[in-house]
């Protein structure tokens, strides 16, 4: 027997596939319309089958043994049925040129009648057929023909069913996959947000949509520039400069996180950093000094290297002082954390009047932390403009709270005194 197609064989064999059908598992439904074909059509046997590439495959069947499931699509009579739009009727398959040498007419009993109806899509896919078969040659009355095709809807309407059941599916893994990658952009967003705001500030923002400005009556300004940087600049290569500009401030972000400081902006080689407006404390003087001198520590570290390699050695040039401040963020699309005062100013004054590789640290922080460090009085500083500043070299901790005598470390009697004041970042091995 001739192996035929439709003539949207490729178009048809992908919407079969879309349904998943083949090979699925026995459904109520299928069973109970096969039975009924049988039923009205007075016939033993009934199926549903599915025509694939190379197989006719039974999604039910009614009459036939259960381990009859496939055959050969070019040896199956519903490969004929599904080229047509019609029911196909065979009233004796042993008369019939067509199919008289059918492997269905060598069965014992043999099939001799057969009538089949394609399932055709809305959109003109025949994806299989419903037919009924008897061993005797016979006819259908027109009743009988008429409620084989209503059946047939039914199939179809299962069909239907079936494609929307999966298309809802499709629909619910992609509206969760849109909300698995809404949230992952979300967080992306939020740690973003958070990289460049301080975590306070950033929920804030998120919480509101805006940030209100605040007025802290006392906080700590820290400066800090690379000495040397225009002429380093002018003769080293622009990747290497950068890696090396991202080393320090890395290094300066990782030490003023620790002590409670808040990294405000880079302009170039100058570094801001505050303390003591997001969490207010009595300590942010004290933390400010103990980041300095780390700062200071790491430099002197990362000189030593480089001049051992013969690399050009820079070194920190820090200012601090202590007053009030006004925070806040400006902006609507590149928004940034700032600070503005007076006492912006006078941090700035300390740090462009300071030495390098010294910290220069105002009246008013030697006023907070004399009692615990080490302070060299510069006598009062006059810039051009403005009016004179005390100043002080801070060289490190006093010998009686130093872990070695030298001044680079704290003790235990210092960390007794820090936590006195109410300080908890700092621990013994620190």
């Amino acid at each position: 027997m001739p192996s035929q197609a439709p003539t949207n064989e490729t178009e048809r064999l992908a919407a079969l596939h879309a349904l998943h059908i083949i090979d699925s598992a026995p459904e109520t439904a299928y069973d109970e319309i096969a039975e009924l074909a049988a039923k009205v059509c007075g016939c033993p046997v009934s199926y549903i089958s599915f025509i694939d590439d190379d197989r006719r495959w039974l999604k039910t069947r009614y009459g036939l043994p259960a381990d009859v499931t496939d055959a050969p699509r070019a040896s199956a009579v519903c490969t004929t049925t599904i080229c047509g739009a019609e029911l196909l009727v065979i009233p004796d398959l042993k008369r019939d040129p067509r199919f008289q040498n059918s492997p269905m007419v060598s069965l014992e009993p043999p099939c001799r009648f057969y009538c089949g109806m394609p399932l055709i899509t809305d959109e003109g896919y025949a994806l299989g057929t419903l037919c009924v078969m008897d061993f005797e040659p016979r006819q259908l009355s027109f009743e009988q023909m008429e409620a084989l095709r209503m059946l047939s809807h039914q199939v179809l309407a299962q069909l239907e069913l079936r494609r929307k059941l999966i298309e809802y599916g499709q629909t619910i893994k992609d509206l969760e996959q849109a909300r698995l990658e809404a949230a992952t952009e979300r967080a992306r967003t939020e740690e973003l947000l958070r990289n460049v705001l301080p975590a306070p500030i950033a929920d804030e923002l998120k919480r509101s949509g805006r940030v209100l400005p605040r007025y802290t009556r006392s906080a700590t300004i820290l400066f800090a520039d690379i000495q040397g940087f225009t002429l380093l600049a002018e003769r080293t290569e622009p990747a290497r400069l950068i890696n090396l500009l991202n080393e320090h401030f890395s290094a300066l972000d990782e030490i003023g996180a620790r002590y409670g400081m808040e990294k405000v902006k880079t302009v170039g080689d100058a570094y801001m950093a505050v303390a003591g407006v997001l969490s207010s404390d009595r300590r942010h003087s004290i933390d400010a000094c103990l980041a300095a001198l780390e700062m200071r520590a790491r430099l002197d570290h990362q000189r030593i290297r480089c001049e051992a390699v013969g690399d050009d050695a820079l070194q920190l040039r820090i200012g601090i002082h202590t007053g009030p401040v006004i925070s806040g963020v400006v902006g609507n699309r590149r928004m940034t954390f700032d600070i503005w005062g007076d006492a912006v100013n006078t941090a700035w004054f300390m740090e462009a009047f300071g030495v390098a590789g010294r910290i220069n640290v105002s009246e008013t922080v030697a006023g907070h932390v004399h009692g615990l460090f080490e302070l060299e009085s510069r006598g009062p500083i006059e810039a051009k403009h403005q009016r004179a500043h005390e100043m002080f070299f801070l060289n490190g901790f006093k010998k009686e709270y130093s872990r070695n005598g030298d001044g680079h470390l704290p003790n235990d009697h210092f960390l007794t005194e820090y936590n006195r004041i109410g300080g908890s970042r700092l621990t013994s091995d620190q």
